[in-house]
Order: C-alpha cells, then sequence, then structure tokens
C-alpha cells in the first residue's frame, strides 16, 4: 500500500514539475518581477460589503486601516472607484476540464441569459475563454460590451467531449489538475501587461484538491509545491486578478466536497505546511479577494452576482515593510471604522528583501 501512495504521490509532483516547466517555456512572465520589500508599493482592490446588500461607495480614507501581519500601516494612496465607469475588464472562463458535458450544455444556456441581460449591454468588457484539455481559446479574440455578440460567438462555437473524465482515476486527477494550473498561468499571464483591473469568472466545481492521508509529500516535492502557491500569489497581485468561482454543478453537489476547500484557506507560510489543496480553484479565489459560489442552479444570477460584487471598490496602497527572508508570508486585513461594514481584499502577498 505504501508503495502505491508513493508512486502516486511521485507522478503528481512529476506532473506538477512538467506543469511549471510548461509554463517557463509557453508563457511570459509578469510584467514586473515583485520588488526589494521595503521599496514594494502594495495595491489593493478593497470591496466594502454591509451584512446583505451591494458594495457601499461612501467611504473615505480615514475609515481604513490596513494590518500587514497585525501591524497597521501607513496608507500612500486611497482612491475611490464607482459604478460602471470603474476600469474594470471582465474573463468569463468556461472549464470543460472539471464539467461534464451534460452540465457544460447547461452551463451555455445560463451563460447566453446573462450575456443578453438588459438587451446585451454589458456593464463591462467581457472576453469568454474555454478551458479544454487541448487549449485555451478566447472567442472572438478580444473584449466586448456587446453581450448580444459575445452570446452568438459561444452559440456558434463546438465545445467538445473531453478525453480526461472523472472516470479516469487518480491518474486522470492528476492530468486535470495540471492542464487546469496551466490554463490558470495562462489566462492571468496574458491579462499581466492590462493596466485595469481584472475580474475573472472561473464556471468549475473546481479541480482536483488531491490531499489527504494517501497523498504523501516529502521535503523536495514541498519546496516545488510551495514555489508554485508563491508564483500564482505573485502572478494574481501584479495583474490585479480578482478570482471568482462558480460551481456549475448547483444543487448536485455534495455539502462535504462544496466545503472541503475551507481547509486550504489559511496563507502558507513554508514549505513544511503544503498541501496540493492550497492551490484549489476556491482556495485561490477566495485568498485573491473574490467568491466562491455554490449550491445554487442559478448560473446566470451567479455571474451577476460576481459583478455586481466587483464595484463600488476602493483602490488603495500602501508600502510593504522590509522582510528577514525571500517568499516571506504577509497576512492582510482591512477595518473599517464601521462595526455594520466588512472589508473583503486580497487576503495576504509573499515578500522578498
Amino acid at each position: 500500500m505504501f508503495n502505491t501512495v508513493r508512486r502516486s504521490s511521485l507522478l503528481l509532483v512529476l506532473i506538477l514539475f512538467c506543469a511549471a516547466a510548461s509554463f517557463a517555456q509557453q508563457s511570459p512572465p509578469p510584467s514586473t518581477p515583485p520588488a526589494a520589500s521595503g521599496n514594494r508599493n502594495v495595491t489593493l482592490d478593497v470591496v466594502v460589503t454591509p451584512k446583505s446588500g451591494p458594495p457601499v461607495s461612501d467611504l473615505q480614507q480615514q475609515d481604513f486601516t490596513i494590518l500587514d501581519n497585525k501591524s497597521p500601516q501607513t496608507i500612500a494612496s486611497f482612491h475611490a472607484v464607482t459604478g460602471r465607469d470603474a476600469p474594470i475588464e471582465v474573463v468569463l472562463v468556461i472549464d470543460t476540464v472539471n464539467t461534464d458535458y451534460d452540465r457544460i450544455s447547461y452551463e451555455r444556456i445560463q451563460i447566453d441569459k446573462f450575456l443578453r441581460a438588459e438587451a446585451g449591454r454589458l456593464a463591462y468588457p467581457i472576453a469568454i475563454a474555454v478551458v479544454s484539455d487541448k487549449d485555451v481559446q478566447i472567442l472572438g479574440g478580444s473584449f466586448s460590451t456587446d453581450g448580444n455578440a459575445l452570446a452568438t460567438a459561444l452559440d456558434k462555437d463546438e465545445i467538445g467531449l473531453r478525453t480526461i473524465t472523472r472516470s479516469t482515476g487518480y491518474y486522470g486527477a492528476t492530468e486535470r489538475l495540471q492542464i487546469s494550473l496551466h490554463a490558470l498561468h495562462q489566462l492571468v499571464a496574458s491579462e499581466a501587461a492590462r493596466p485595469k483591473r481584472k475580474i475573472m469568472l472561473w464556471i468549475s466545481p473546481g479541480w482536483p484538491l488531491l490531499s489527504g492521508p494517501n497523498t504523501m509529500l516529502d521535503s523536495k516535492e514541498q519546496q516545488q509545491i510551495f514555489a508554485d502557491i508563491v508564483s500564482f500569489s505573485n502572478q494574481l497581485e501584479q495583474a490585479r486578478v480578482t478570482l471568482y468561482s462558480v460551481n456549475p454543478l448547483g444543487t448536485n453537489e455534495s455539502l462535504i466536497q462544496e466545503s472541503y476547500y475551507k481547509d486550504f484557506l489559511k496563507g502558507v507560510s513554508k514549505p513544511s505546511q503544503v498541501l496540493i489543496g492550497d492551490l484549489g480553484l476556491q482556495v485561490l479565489a477566495v485568498q485573491s479577494g473574490g467568491l466562491s459560489l455554490n449550491l445554487s442552479n442559478d448560473i446566470a444570477g451567479a455571474l451577476t452576482e460576481c459583478l455586481a460584487d466587483s464595484a463600488p471598490y476602493y483602490e488603495i496602497s500602501f508600502v510593504a515593510p522590509a522582510s528577514a527572508q525571500p517568499d516571506e508570508y504577509h497576512h492582510l486585513e482591512i477595518k473599517i471604522d464601521k462595526p455594520e461594514l466588512t472589508a473583503r481584499t486580497r487576503q495576504g502577498y509573499y515578500a522578498h528583501p
């Protein structure tokens, strides 16, 4: 049994190593590498909401306190961004790798409904990306505010059957994980050069978390996966991507599976803490400042909810404190001087000396 587990673990890590090499060969690096921590300006896109209802837009700089590892930081810049004038672009991702074909058909109907709402006049420019086990395809090739045109392009696109399915077991799961992480890297890297804030709506039940007592990692494997965690965190931050996870399984998803990702939400500060689940879609979404929406069959409504959640927002920056070592994890909190409100932004970053 031990040898079987070790073989499975080694196969998984070999796949992750191949994915990392593929990232380096096929996708450009982020436009700006992490600067020295003491001189690094960290920009946060902060959404503030009441217990129920849309984000609020009437706050001032003095209402905010930034805590970096529980230490208050001086706000370097502050800008309130409101309404449909917000400089936001949206990437809507259809994940065909981790979603069954019949559910994809239902997704398409719901996405069509979302795009054609309000006579097809979209609040923000949207691009549709289709992730398959062959490639990542951008329908129409660019962003558009014409929902009717995007819906027509989606209707004409033929999304084929997958060659890798959930029935292929552990080995298929590791391959789906590799494809999914590569697609996320590819999409975020392609958006890094664009100056606007990006909202990425990933319609998927998520890729395999592959964590538990039967998945064993040695120190070298943990080091590599920790490097992947740091890389994704840096890329999402530098590209100003807020990730949202929308589960298309809706009420068909089990309650245990729906909540399992919450076990991995705490930021990882060192390789010995690493689990594969730390790279889960829902985990990355929440850590980026976005949401993970589950247990609803109304995909169109969930997409609308995500966009309604993205603005108004507050663009706030501070100078990161000096770090003692490379890839030092810093936990972030935003406190609001109004107890009825809650602020949400990315949950942490990795600093450098």
